[in-house]
């Protein structure tokens, strides 16, 4: 049998805290991240998204627990566990007045890099962020979404194990978006990435792994398996071409609840054992032909990553969803 690689830690996260004044803005926050995990890092504004970025990023220092970057402490080896990092905060740290050439040299410098081993690690950087045919160029000559790329660049330069993105997209039109999805998606083949952002459908496009912050407050993670699973739901919409007997399709075994939303259209909620779920189907469908209905609509019910994130930020009082799913002490939905 092959082998099974266990995923790398590159960060580990333990019980941090902040505070601003009287504020706490984080809360005994934990979690991991692995190699070739793309996690998005979700949250209402003021949730302490950023603040979190920056305390991982080592631009901030929290007020209590441990921060591990490829398995050193950034609190007691900040120098040694930054070089493991490549940060692009939400404004990009760009010197427009430079071309990219000079502005990715000074950053290579700035990272430490071998005077004999910048031009190579410059020219990767531009490879991979598409920026090989603008080296020359004033920055402030470039679009927003080029801009980006150079930002990006400048956090790979040094091929760090972690690449932080603080809002990479907003303000770009859809094909940069396009663009920087793709690149984000490539860096994750090599590199463990976080992803902070409040844009939904971008974690859906590029993340393997989400979590979601509240108040401070880890309120959800999950892989993304498990995500799409929860978008299921039970609740099936009906439509038939003549009048159905609803009397009779809310007694099928199977169907635990239904709405009638006038003789033609219907909604049901199939109860959670798949066997019978499957047989009050089956029941369903050769009713709706023994008796003439003919059936036009038979439509699943999802649950969009909107409305699991607003399950779990709506409600400013407690960390529980705000439907009537469920959630484990971890914050998962069952």
């Amino acid at each position: 049998m092959p082998k099974t690689t266990m995923p790398t830690t590159l960060i580990k996260v333990t019980g941090i805290n902040r505070f601003y004044g009287n504020t706490q803005a984080v809360k005994d926050l934990e979690f991991e991240l692995h190699t070739g995990d793309i996690l998005g890092f979700l949250g209402p504004n003021g949730a302490g998204k950023s603040t979190t970025m920056q305390i991982i990023s080592g631009s901030l220092a929290p007020d209590a627990g441990q921060i591990e970057i490829n398995g050193i402490d950034l609190v007691e080896q900040p120098t040694l566990a930054k070089q493991q990092l490549g940060y692009l905060p939400e404004q990009p740290p760009l010197y427009k007045e430079l071309t990219v050439n000079e502005y990715l040299c000074y950053t290579a410098q700035l990272r430490g890099i071998k005077k004999a081993d910048i031009n190579p690690a410059l020219e990767k950087a531009k490879q991979r962020c598409g920026l090989s045919e603008v080296g020359n160029k004033l920055i402030s000559s470039l679009s927003k979404g080029y801009q980006q790329r150079v930002g990006i660049a400048q956090a790979i330069i040094h091929n760090p194990a972690v690449v932080i993105l603080d809002e990479p997209t907003v303000g770009l039109d859809p094909i940069q978006i396009k663009e920087i999805r793709q690149l984000i998606i490539e860096l994750g083949e090599d590199h463990g990435v976080i992803l902070s952002t409040h844009i939904l459908p971008e974690v859906l496009a590029v993340c393997n792994r989400v979590q979601i912050i509240q108040k401070g407050e880890l309120v959800y993670h999950s892989d993304m398996e498990t995500i799409t699973n929860n978008m299921q739901s039970n609740e099936i919409d009906l439509s038939f071409k003549k009048p159905a007997d609803f009397d009779f399709i809310k007694n099928i075994s199977g169907i635990t609840d239904a709405k009638q939303i006038n003789d033609y259209d219907f909604c049901i909620e199939l109860c959670d054992d798949e066997k019978d779920a499957e047989k009050a189907i089956d029941t369903l469908l050769s009713s709706a032909v023994e008796k003439h209905w003919f059936l036009t609509r038979l439509s699943p019910k999802t649950r969009s990553l909107e409305q699991i994130f607003i399950d779990f930020t709506a409600n400013n009082d407690t960390h529980q969803p705000t439907t009537e799913n469920s959630s484990n002490e971890k914050g998962e939905l069952k």
